[in-house]
């Protein structure tokens, strides 16, 4: 049997455009740096995240995805330099990190 247009009922798709895909990529970057399980990781990487991604190039905003893929311990012992970054995870997005905590987070 044939059908005619329209009537299978597939949605109409609308065309994204990369302004949409860019905030709806920013919303989930942020929402996963708020979310971590571990609440100091969760301030930081959040209120980073809040501050910070907006500006972020797509390169950055990749590094920054990938380290939102390590483990909370190991990322907040960096972020904190209690342990020292692997050199594959060395990047301009680690070293803000590293200097948005100091500056927010401890007193000189």
């Amino acid at each position: 049997m044939l059908y005619e247009k329209g009537q299978i009922g597939f949605p109409e798709f609308k065309a994204v455009t990369e302004k949409e895909m860019r905030e709806a990529r920013l919303k989930k970057l942020s929402f996963r740096a708020w979310r971590r399980g571990f609440k100091e990781a969760d301030i930081i990487l959040g209120n980073f995240a809040d501050d910070r991604l907006p500006e972020m190039t797509p390169e950055e905003l990749d590094i920054f995805e990938i380290l939102l893929e390590v483990p909370d311990q190991d990322l907040y012992g960096w972020i904190i330099q209690r342990d020292p970054t692997p050199e594959d995870f060395r990047s301009v997005i680690m070293d803000q990190l590293n200097q948005y905590y100091k500056i927010a987070y401890t007193k000189i």
